[in-house]
């Protein structure tokens, strides 16, 4: 039998759940950010700056708002999904408001009826007046299953929150035009950066970002603020207590800039230019580069990117024929049989002059300091690579010689492959920028 919501407790509006379970007031920067009515949000702060407790009651005035069908609420990993969001939403939606019930099997909370106060599902397939989907970026296809009115994006700003993750929720909500609440700490100078900061810094009115530090929320401590500033790197504190964006210690392209290296507006290719094309293989993530190199700056541009999967060699080969290059470079050294598969269907690869992979680092580093690469923005993806390309570190916070999650990195390979080749010395050249 159906079951009705139970009555929900008291609870004072703009008010969060506190340390102790009580209502605790918006701070300042929860209450802009829950007036602000731009469709991309985005909340960059300090830890423990009441992110997460923030998000249950934006989604709420979503639902309030928008009424029947589907809302997302993902956060980066599983563990986070299990030990934070779940809880928290669970706490709003079912114990203080009474109007959520949680189905654990399909995890989403559905939301009851608001003119009856009854759920609608016997089971959890069943048709609901509303439902959140509850999710974690690790769960893959999980946040293409719906059509969606709105979406709460919790630690987006971390690695394990790709910007396929950003782009599959941008799908979701597309159809109704929903939008998107995004509540991170800074880890990484990714696609938080170049696809809600940037464009947010240059007027795009579809965004609006807030940053506020930890000591913002009056739960956290003064002091301890003060303390970490003594003790930590400069770009530690900026970024995991202030909400700010810096360098990482251990960005292997640090001085790779979004504005300087990767903002040119798409304009067509001069026939007279010389057309590359980098690669990286992979039965599921096939990567490539379309680079063009402008005859009077020498510098190099790439104006496309590939990243796909489950296709024959010949399918690849025929979407890389379309950038009409006029050499082709690409894969480890060890990939003689891949380049000849290539070649077979009449795109002939060829190896890497490189094979060490710290050389051919060190010559693209070399190119983005004369400005020797530029990137038309729309090639999101080798953008969003280029800011999260690190070392992993030592226990004393030192970069090692590893670099973190290496096999993710697959246009940021072919960038390798491909300018290692191509720029054999340090760059001399005088350049005139583009654009």
């Amino acid at each position: 039998m159906r079951r009705k919501a139970r009555k929900n407790r008291l609870w004072p509006d703009r008010h969060v759940v506190g340390i102790e379970g009580e209502p605790e007031p918006f701070h300042e920067f929860q209450d802009r950010a829950f007036d602000s009515d731009a469709r991309f949000l985005f909340v960059f702060s300090g830890t423990q700056s009441g992110k997460t407790s923030f998000g249950p009651w934006w989604l709420e005035r979503e639902i309030k708002t928008c009424g029947q069908g589907d809302y997302i609420a993902a956060t980066a990993s599983y563990d986070l999904f299990k030990l934070k969001m779940l809880p928290e939403m669970k706490r709003v939606f079912e114990e203080i408001l009474g109007i959520g019930r949680f189905w654990s099997g399909m995890k989403v909370i559905e939301i009851c009826d608001p003119k009856t106060g009854r759920f609608l599902a016997d089971r959890a397939d069943d048709m609901m007046w509303a439902r959140i989907i509850l999710r974690s970026a690790q769960s893959g296809g999980g946040l293409e299953a719906t059509t969606a009115n709105a979406a709460w994006l919790d630690e987006c700003g971390m690695d394990d929150f790709t910007i396929d993750n950003w782009e599959a929720v941008n799908r979701r909500l597309s159809l109704n035009k929903g939008r998107a609440l995004g509540t991170t700490t800074l880890y990484n100078r990714g696609w938080t950066k170049s696809q809600i900061y940037d464009p947010w810094k240059k007027g795009d009115e579809d965004i609006e970002v807030i940053q506020f530090p930890s000591f913002a929320n009056p739960a956290f401590p003064k002091d301890e603020y003060d303390r970490m500033a003594g003790i930590l790197p400069k770009w530690k504190l900026n970024m995991f207590y202030r909400g700010e964006f810096d360098i990482p210690e251990g960005l292997i392209y640090s001085n790779f800039d979004n504005q300087r290296h990767a903002s040119l507006d798409p304009f067509p290719i001069p026939e007279e230019w010389m057309r590359y094309s980098f690669h990286d293989f992979g039965g599921v993530n096939m990567a490539g580069l379309a680079v063009a190199e402008n005859p009077e700056t020498k510098q190099l541009v790439v104006f496309d990117e590939y990243l796909e999967g489950h296709k024959t060699t010949k399918q690849h080969a025929e979407e890389f024929k379309k950038w009409k290059p006029k050499k082709s470079i690409g894969g480890a050294w060890s990939e003689d049989q891949e380049r000849l598969e290539f070649g077979a269907v009449g795109l002939p690869i060829i190896k890497p002059s490189i094979k060490e992979v710290e050389v051919g680092i060190d010559r693209v580093f070399a190119q983005f300091a004369v400005d020797g690469i530029l990137i038309f923005k729309t090639c999101a993806k080798l953008i969003d690579e280029l800011g999260t390309y690190s070392r992993k570190m030592d226990r004393d916070g030192n970069p090692t010689e590893v670099i973190k999650d290496k096999a993710m990195f697959h246009l940021a390979d072919c960038l390798r492959y491909g300018v290692a080749t191509l720029r054999a010395t340090h760059s001399k050249m005088k350049v005139r920028r583009l654009g």
